[in-house]
């Protein structure tokens, strides 16, 4: 009887070892990957360069979860004179972009500023006018404010099925992006056709299916066991994206190369 509950102690003890690793190892990639701030949050460096761009918008452009665009400009010797602000925040919409542009924008004083928002708005259900105000009332608050350059981002596809439903009310989206650009006197860098034009290519391409458990995994795989982020999108046969909507590094590639185009053309 007393080896018996010496034996049941110990797996019970075995399992608790288990259980408080797993517990850490997703407590490690989930604390990157949505705690964790980027690198020049606007609180940090605002106000710190003359020539301050400003990368507004969530979960994409904060880079976190998924390839950081933004950390790749800043690798590049043609833009060394740029101080980047990252004002990417984690599930943001139009509307809570909106409400922070004062402060996360407007008071860097920047030169530049890049806006990608709005997968949330569609993932939300957020009525298409209402999103076109939104996005038109950020643009003319940093025309009013700065003297900065402006580049409206269309949105990338969310799942790599180009003709799922999720992805035709999006194109409703990036067309309002593009009617606002023109309309402001913006820029409009062309992300989703870019990307659109790669997953075209493919035979099987995936169905938008994300899950707050699916982006989870992604970060583990990547914080705690050190797989890129383009590793883990081949795992799952993607090619831009890990988990249906944030980027792998060649997905945050095609970011980075409008971006940098747009910033030289000066």
């Amino acid at each position: 009887m007393r080896k018996r509950i010496v034996s049941r102690k110990r797996v019970i003890a075995s399992v608790c070892v288990v259980l408080a690793a797993a517990l850490g190892v997703a407590g490690v990639g989930g604390y990157f990957a949505f705690l964790h701030p980027p690198i020049s949050t606007p609180a940090e460096a605002c106000g710190n360069s003359p020539r301050a761009v400003v990368a507004a918008g969530a979960s994409i452009t904060r880079g976190t979860l998924g390839g950081d665009w933004i950390g790749s400009l800043r690798s590049r010797s043609e833009l060394a004179g740029y101080e980047f602000v990252n004002a990417g925040v984690n599930g943001n919409t139009s509307a809570d972009l909106l409400a922070r542009i004062d402060t996360d924008v407007v008071a860097c004083h920047p030169v530049a500023v890049t806006i990608l928002v709005g997968t949330n708005d569609v993932r939300d259900g957020v009525p298409l006018e209402r999103y076109r105000a939104n996005l038109a009332a950020i643009t003319g608050r940093i025309q009013d404010g700065t003297d900065a350059r402006i580049a409206l981002m269309s949105l990338p596809p969310m799942g790599e099925d180009l003709n799922a439903e999720i992805n035709r009310r999006l194109s409703e989206y990036n067309r309002a992006i593009e009617e606002t650009a023109e309309s402001a006197g913006a820029d409009y860098l062309p992300v989703h056709e870019r990307m659109a034009e790669i997953v075209a290519q493919q035979e099987n391409p995936a169905s938008y299916d994300f899950s707050f458990p699916l982006a989870l995994s992604a970060a583990i795989q990547h914080y705690a066991f050190g797989r890129s982020w383009d590793d883990i999108a081949d795992s799952d046969g993607r090619e831009l994206l890990v988990d249906h909507i944030h980027l792998s590094d060649r997905g945050a590639a095609v970011i980075t190369e409008l971006a940098a185009g747009w910033l030289s053309a000066t």
